[in-house]
């Protein structure tokens, strides 16, 4: 059995008993990064065998799938948040599925579902992006075709980044296209920056340091396409 455990995005108190349940259970846990698996492994007294999980490399996949199907019960983590969303882990789940072997997906945390209900922006449908390409062509266009939706955009940005991506989503939706920038989820500085995507940007511009990875929702209920979109600049 291949379980998929979310943990804590910052404060470990957001673990569900029914995670825990399952890392003290299970026969090996697969990780993104074993230091930050053994931390929280620690701080809940849980002792047990911990593997890497690379998604690049086949070699690492095919390890992990192998103690599936050597009959092991293997719990599926991520560094924080739940696997397979914007984190690893989809490659072995669809190689399991293709074995035949049981997959189980535990409901926890998630920056997504944690920012987006705290923008309050919708209670509906929205787009999700995840981590935009690093090609500002290619991230604008895909931009373009998620804004046409009429429904919240959401991406994910680290803090060395997310005030160039506010820059080009100004750039590509229009400076005054409303944006929820989400920092410091569960944790003691959360915090979320409203206002245009200008606006954003000038707030954090005039800090001293850009911390936390954030989650930028996008309101684009109202956004009207331009007539004639100017490509030029575009890595197709």
């Amino acid at each position: 059995m291949l379980y998929i455990v979310p943990t804590p995005i910052g404060n470990l108190r957001d673990i569900t008993l029914r995670a825990l349940d399952v890392l003290q259970t299970a026969d090996v846990i697969l990780c993104e990064d074993t230091r930050r698996t053994q931390q929280l492994l620690t701080h809940f007294q849980i002792s047990k065998p911990l593997v890497r999980y690379n998604e690049n490399d086949d070699r690492s996949v095919a390890r992990c799938l192998d103690a599936l199907k050597s009959g092991k019960n293997c719990a599926l983590v991520s560094d924080c948040g739940t696997p397979c969303i914007s984190d690893p882990g989809w490659k072995l789940v669809q190689e399991a599925v293709k074995a035949d072997i049981p997959v189980t997906s535990l409901p926890g945390p998630s920056a997504l579902a944690c920012a987006l209900a705290g923008a309050g922006l919708t209670g509906g449908a929205f787009t999700f992006l995840g981590f935009l390409p690093r090609k500002p062509g290619k991230a604008a266009k895909l931009l373009r075709q998620a804004a046409q939706l009429n429904h919240p955009v959401v991406v994910y940005e680290s803090p060395y980044r997310v005030l160039k991506m506010l820059e080009l989503i100004g750039k590509t939706l229009g400076a005054t296209i409303p944006v929820v920038a989400a920092r410091e989820l569960s944790k003691v500085y959360e915090e979320y920056v409203r206002g245009t995507a200008a606006e954003v940007a000038q707030q954090l511009a005039k800090r001293p340091k850009v911390q936390g990875e954030f989650v930028l929702i996008l309101d684009c209920f109202d956004y009207t396409a331009p007539q004639k979109e100017d490509e030029t600049n575009e890595d197709l």
